[in-house]
């Protein structure tokens, strides 16, 4: 099944997947020759910890891929009002306002209020529209929500 993302999204995958590919293995192969060149591979932590370095840059590397494969674009209809993936919603909560990016799973940042659309509040917030008032179940119990604005 494809995995739903905006196109900043894929660009920034495709961004690091291009780094990761060009830049870091460049890095990682440097020190892996250094490090070989200091002698004996057995005892030397420098060749260890650039190998494993690698294998962790190539981990990435096969996931990014993989991303990208099972990845659907999907372009936010701005003639529509109401909340879809890329929308930015101001909502308010008891007292509280806040703004939140729906996005896809793969460039959910909570911290940075993107919210994934698989997300319980993302899935809440899919369809509804400016006014709508949404009923959420957290992990600290149930929040409301009144959608002040869809952009």
């Amino acid at each position: 099944m494809k995995k739903l993302i905006t196109e900043k999204g894929l660009e920034k995958i495709k961004q690091e997947l291009g780094d990761r590919k060009t830049r870091l293995r460049k890095e990682i192969a440097e020190a892996i020759k250094e490090a070989k060149e200091q002698g004996d591979l057995s005892e030397n932590a420098e060749y260890s910890e650039a190998k494993r370095q690698q294998n962790e840059n190539e981990s990435r590397i096969a996931k990014l891929e993989e991303m990208i494969k099972n990845s659907q674009v999907v372009k936010r209809d701005k003639s529509a009002n109401s909340v879809q993936l890329d929308s930015i919603i101001k909502v308010k909560s008891g007292r509280n306002k806040m703004e939140f990016h729906i996005v896809g799973s793969s460039e959910a940042d909570p911290i940075n209020f993107k919210i994934s659309n698989e997300s319980p509040i993302g899935r809440a917030f899919i369809g509804k529209s400016k006014g709508d008032k949404v009923e959420v179940e957290t992990p600290r119990g149930k929040v409301k929500y009144e959608i002040l604005e869809v952009i």
